[in-house]
């Protein structure tokens, strides 16, 4: 009985199939209590909610804690029912420490960190903003941030690439930048480490202005870079569009959807007997 329960129980929390209608609604409800929560966190940073309200926020945050750490319990309770947890305490600890279920700590910690360990109220105070960990939970249970996971997972190699050229066309243009500038304005360009400023402004093309150029030789290597810096940043958007692309096909391909009803159909059509 106590295995029939468990399986259920993981199959709720872990397995959000359409035809399952307890597990759909288990969703739903854990989506909405984790944007109500990263709401209120919101609201609390403005006094007159804060001061007003405080009341509720607390009962809210009491009663949110609870619900996700008896979510978090049951989790690390029924997670042995899957194979890759299938030991007791040791598929339990391994469970533990994967990127969700510690997404799912972190969500919680805050609340009992300072009933254990006496802390300074300013990192108490700062304790709390940890409290928007909550939202990092709907990857759990949101098919498009899964999608978005499953984009980034399969393009990380050319996705550390873009990054690893654009980190070396910031230092590159950032020294020669501070070579070229420092005569002119020794506070702006003081050091190549101050002329990166600079570099991300223009490299991301937002251009604050507060530090630009002002010889001719430094204005021209300022365009050169501001275009190789469109060409670099719209590398990951070609990138990541590929890659949704890519994760759309394959979703459809593993679909195939009634023309006449709309859903999912699950065995292949029948193929009519040649006749003669």
């Amino acid at each position: 009985m106590s295995k029939k329960v468990k399986n259920r129980l993981y199959e709720i929390l872990e397995i959000a199939s359409a035809d399952d209608l307890p597990s759909r609604l288990f969703d739903i409800f854990i989506m909405t209590l984790i944007s109500l929560n990263v709401i209120v966190v919101i609201l609390e940073t403005v006094e007159s909610f804060s001061s007003q309200y405080m009341l509720f926020f607390w009962i809210f945050e009491i009663f949110s804690v609870s619900v996700f750490t008896i979510e978090y319990l049951l989790r690390l309770w029924t997670c042995t029912t899957n194979n890759r947890f299938r030991s007791p305490i040791k598929g339990r600890i391994r469970f533990a420490v994967t990127p969700l279920a510690l997404v799912d700590l972190m969500a919680i910690l805050p609340f009992y960190l300072p009933m254990i360990i006496p802390l300074d109220l300013r990192f108490i105070r700062a304790l709390r903003l940890f409290r928007l960990f909550r939202l990092f939970k709907m990857g759990r249970y949101s098919e498009a941030l899964k999608t978005l996971g499953n984009v980034f997972k399969e393009k990380k190699e050319e996705l550390l690439i873009t990054v690893f050229s654009v980190i070396i066309l910031l230092v590159v243009s950032s020294s020669l930048m501070y070579f070229v500038e420092n005569a002119a304005q020794p506070e702006a360009f003081s050091s190549i480490p101050a002329a990166m400023w600079w570099g991300i402004t223009t490299l991301t093309t937002v251009g604050y202005g507060d530090v630009h150029p002002i010889t001719p030789i430094g204005k021209l290597l300022g365009a050169i870079i501001a275009l190789l810096g469109i060409g670099m940043f719209a590398l990951p958007t070609g990138i990541l569009a590929s890659g949704f692309a890519e994760e759309i096909q394959r979703r459809q391909g593993k679909r195939r959807i009634c023309p006449h009803c709309g859903n999912d159909i699950d065995e292949p059509p029948e193929t009519p007997a040649n006749s003669g």
